[in-house]
């Protein structure tokens, strides 16, 4: 479904794709299936978001992004894609920033370009990311750190000594 005051360019959208209105998605992106984007979102050209993906109101997604599949981007989070922007002077390529599946971003977090950020792992409201995030890992703050690792479905993991134990005993330590 495309709301009728969405501008979409794209033929690249999966089924049971929701488009709602004031959203604007370039010629040259690339939409999985059972996607939920909001209202006032901007999706560039060199955009591919993978099935299952939710990007809430008030995200712009920048040419060299990939959000893999059953990834939750919360409203505001804002992404860079330019390590040194001027204007009118764009980069011969742009960063390349991947979201790994069944990872969460939650609302206003900022991700800089050129990271990765983990598969299954859980950014938190207004963090600051400045390097790449492990698989599981949660990060909050400014800049962001690692505070812990969750299980698969969603749950914290046990800390113990040194190092976090998942419900299926493999351990996850601190980098």
């Amino acid at each position: 479904m495309i709301h009728e005051k969405a501008e979409v360019h794209t033929k690249e959208i999966g089924k049971n794709t929701f488009v709602w209105q004031h959203a604007v998605i370039l010629a040259g992106a690339i939409i999985g299936d059972n996607c939920n984007i909001n209202c006032h979102t901007f999706i560039e050209n060199d955009v591919v978001l993978g099935n299952n993906v939710t990007v809430k109101s008030g995200v712009y997604l920048w040419d060299g992004l990939v959000i893999e599949d059953n990834v939750f981007i919360g409203p505001n989070v804002t992404f860079t894609n330019d390590k040194y922007p001027k204007s009118k002077s764009y980069p011969q390529e742009f960063q390349k920033t991947v979201i790994r599946e069944f990872a969460s971003i939650g609302a206003g977090a900022i991700i800089l370009g050129g990271l990765e950020i983990g598969k299954n792992s859980l950014v938190g409201a207004g963090s600051l990311v400045t390097k790449n995030v492990p698989p599981f890992a949660t990060v909050i703050g400014n800049p962001a750190k690692i505070v812990g690792f969750i299980n698969k479905n969603g749950s914290k993991m046990k800390k113990i000594e040194n190092y976090f134990l998942s419900d299926s005993d493999e351990k996850f330590f601190f980098i």
